[in-house]
């Protein structure tokens, strides 16, 4: 068994549901220390960060990823026991396999090799895990990242190990993703008798409007790779039960994905805005889930580019698509952030898997970018 599969497998058995860490950081800041890095364990609330550098001047390259896992579901689902890694045809199959505990024993093991074939290497290389990325994300990278601005921790590239090649290892580079804004709104009315609507206010019926309006908008035409922003409403709650009474209060989810056209704050002035228009008694709880970022053109896009055409074979897709990563609470810092790792097709479902020979080409991959980034 290769060094990066029995290290993934070990993560695999560690069953670190979010945001649980399961000791993967305490095993893997053993190894980093016994390598000659300088390891930090951060915790905030009931979260585990770990921060590894190796290096003292000059520019920083940080590899980013997580150590916690989503909950496997019904495990009478699954064909194996989900953290009890299992290895069919080719194939090793475990929550986390994916997403991501097979790039972060990547990682490991590539950093393992750089600082070994180079030990005087000029800048910094460093390694930041969270235990907080698939849960609420608050005390995990976000929280890391305010205490780096408060100390003037110095971060110039970021690779972030998140499962985004589509069918083939290498065939897709992620240079931005969109921010994601989030609302809980409370339209207020009058509860009364379906039969007597004189004597209620039906927040049903007054907030459609403006709900209308607002999943309607055209927010924008896209920005440069980006797709146009969106608004989706995705839970609408009200009622007793009854279907005589014409209930009190309306309570609405709805959430934004957006491009850098926009920041959180105009969009919330944009959509209240509307609400009042409509003269709206109402509430809202907004959540900033994270700001867009983008890199654009430069030495880390063109070393990507580069080192994923030799493994794939052809020039990578370069996309803004898809979700949000802690990426978000990086690029803020001033660092260029891309995002590579294996196929994501079984990401968060049951049987989650990696093949195992995309397994092992990526330390090769990720100790090439490396190399371009601080050697070149």
């Amino acid at each position: 068994m290769s060094d990066v599969l029995d290290l993934t497998c070990d993560l695999i058995a560690r069953a670190s549901v979010t945001p649980q860490d399961g000791d993967c950081q305490a095993m893997i800041g053993q190894r980093l220390l016994a390598a000659g890095f300088r390891c930090e364990h951060m915790h905030f609330g009931d979260v585990d960060n770990l921060w590894a550098v190796h290096g003292s001047e000059g520019p920083t390259l940080v590899l980013l990823g997580h150590t916690d896992v989503v909950p496997p579901g019904p495990r009478e689902a699954w064909a194996s026991d989900p953290f009890f890694p299992e290895i069919r045809d080719g194939v090793l199959y475990g929550r986390g396999a994916a997403d991501m505990k097979g790039s972060v024993a990547a990682f490991v093991v590539a950093l393992e090799r750089f600082v070994a074939a180079h030990p005087d290497h000029p800048g910094r290389v460093a390694l930041l895990l969270t235990s907080d990325e698939e849960g609420d994300a608050i005390d995990g990278v976000r929280r890391v990242a305010e205490t780096f601005r408060e100390r003037g921790e110095r971060l110039d590239w970021c690779i972030t190990g998140e499962p985004s090649s589509m069918t083939k290892l290498g065939d897709l580079l992620r240079v931005g993703r969109r921010g994601t804004l989030s609302a809980t709104l409370t339209v207020r009315g009058v509860q009364g008798h379906v039969a007597y609507p004189d004597k209620a206010r039906n927040p049903i019926h007054l907030a459609m409007p403006a709900l209308a309006e607002l999943a309607a908008r055209r927010w924008d035409e896209g920005y440069e790779t980006f797709p146009p922003t969106s608004l989706q409403i995705s839970n609408i709650h009200a009622g007793t039960g009854a279907n005589n009474v014409i209930p009190g209060e309306l309570e609405v989810l709805f959430n934004l994905r957006f491009n850098p056209s926009w920041s959180a704050a105009q969009l919330e002035q944009e959509c209240e805005a509307v609400l009042q228009r409509h003269g709206l008694e109402y509430s809202v709880r907004w959540h900033r889930g994270g700001e867009p970022f983008y890199t654009p053109e430069g030495p880390l896009r063109a070393a990507a580019r580069a080192v994923l055409g030799q493994y794939c074979g052809a020039a990578p897709e370069e996309s803004t698509g898809g979700g949000t990563s802690d990426a978000r609470f990086i690029a803020p810092l001033g660092a260029q952030c891309i995002e590579i790792g294996p196929v994501n097709a079984s990401i968060h479902k049951v049987d989650e898997h990696v093949s195992v020979a995309d397994l092992e080409a990526l330390p090769d991959l990720y100790q090439a970018l490396i190399e371009r980034m601080l050697l070149r």
